[in-house]
Formats: structure tokens, sequence, C-alpha cells
């Protein structure tokens, strides 16, 4: 039993060699790019270093889009592959970069990728990974999955749309709870929009405003939040209803 549960050999150099297949198309974005003092690429960790990587970024955009663009989404797609946590600044960023429909655009897809990426990653070797961290959260997804097979999309949007279980736990644990490829998929396209759509909306209020006038967009931020929630009231109550 405990050799089934430690990482095979194999399983390890699977998981190396996706993420060298990232850094190595990071590496090739960033060998495309004109000479430059690139210091201030990293990840923010505030709203403060994202204006500033933001102020940055502007300007290669418009003479770099696809360049930018590529290396936005392996970025993206890297962190959700691999659960880095801060990929709320990387949406944030994007509504800034790109603006809002093209941003909520390039979250949507870029989320999907990274979950979907986590999710066939998992499949292959995230097995024990699960069953170490989340045992109990585990045990009883696997048990709402089966009870709900014949309506397993309503329920994957549930959970997408509402925090009943973290989305990183989700994409991780679809497959090993036999939650087929297309319904996850579905589920995520679906059910992040709103997240993305708030999220963006934010960046981009916070673009054309002072970061010193953070009442205001904090203020919009719940506006926003709230009338997504109003949105979706219906369709989450009933599946809350099923729950009960």
């Amino acid at each position: 039993m405990g050799r089934e549960e430690r990482f095979p050999v194999w399983e390890a150099a699977l998981g190396a060699g996706v993420a060298a297949a990232f850094a190595a198309g990071l590496v090739g974005v960033y060998l495309s790019m004109p000479d430059s003092d690139y210091s201030f690429l990293k990840l923010p960790r505030n709203l403060e270093e994202l204006q500033i990587l933001t102020g940055h970024l502007e300007n290669y955009t418009s003479d770099y889009t696809l360049q930018v663009l590529v290396g936005y989404c392996a970025v993206y797609i890297f962190m959700q592959t691999f659960m880095i946590p801060g990929t709320i600044f990387m949406s944030l960023l994007a509504g800034a970069l790109f603006g809002q429909l093209r941003g909520v655009a390039l979250v949507v897809f870029a989320a999907t990728a990274g979950a979907s990426s986590c999710y066939f990653l998992s499949k292959m070797i995230g097995k024990p990974l699960v069953f170490s961290l989340w045992p109990d959260k585990l045990s009883f997804f696997q048990k709402q999955v089966a009870k709900r097979r014949e309506k397993l999309l309503n329920y994957m949007l549930f959970l997408r749309v509402t925090p009943t279980l973290p989305n990183t736990f989700i994409n991780l644990a679809s497959p090993i709870v036999d939650v087929p490829y297309h319904t996850f998929l579905l589920g995520t396209l679906i059910g992040l929009i709103p997240a993305a759509y708030v999220t963006v909306r934010v960046s981009f209020y916070l673009k054309i405003r002072c970061l010193s006038a953070c009442c205001p967009a904090l203020w919009f931020f719940l506006v926003v939040l709230i009338y997504q929630f109003c949105s979706f009231f219906p369709y989450c109550h009933s599946f809350r209803l099923e729950l009960l």
C-alpha cells in the first residue's frame, strides 16, 4: 500500500517534463522580445505592483501583441496547471492590457486551458496527492458526483459559480472521481465567465482611476459582484435546493 501511494519515477519525470515545456515556451517568448531591461517582469503581489507591471507591458503590447499574448497565456496556464497562487492578478492584468471584451475572453480561455491541463495531469499522476491533501473532500465529492450522474453538468456549473469547493480541488479531483472531460470542460468554460467578468471589469476601472482612490474601486467591485450574484441567484438557488 505504501508503495502505491508514493510517486513513481515516471510520474515525477512527466510532471517535470510538462513544467520544462512551459519554461521553454516562456524562454522562446523572452528571446523574441527586443533588448531591454525586463527586471519589472515578475508576478505582482499587490495592486501597486500590478499597476507598475501594466504600465511597462502596455508599451510592448501595442508593438509585440503576439509575444505578450503568448507569454500571458503560458504563464496563466502554467500557474493553473501547477496550482500556483496569484491567478487573480493575472486576470486583473488581462483587463488592463487588452480591454474588457478581449480581457474576459482571454481570461476564460486561459483559465479553462489551465484547468484542463491540471485535469489531465491529475488523471495521470494526481491521485496520491489528492488522497493525501483532501481525503474528506474527495469522499464528499465522489458521493455527490455519483448521486448526480444524470445531471452532472448542472452540478459542475453550480460548483464553478459558487464557492462550495475550491477550484483547485475541482481541477485535481474531477478525473479521479470519473467526471467526464466534456462535462468538466463545459462546466468550467461557462462557470468561470462571471468571475472573469468581475475581475476584468475591476481591472479596467483601476486602469482609468488612480490607485489611491481605493474606496470607489472597492465600491464598484461590490456593485458588480452583487449584480452578478443577482443574475445567477435563481440558477444557483435551484441547485442549493437539490443539495438539501
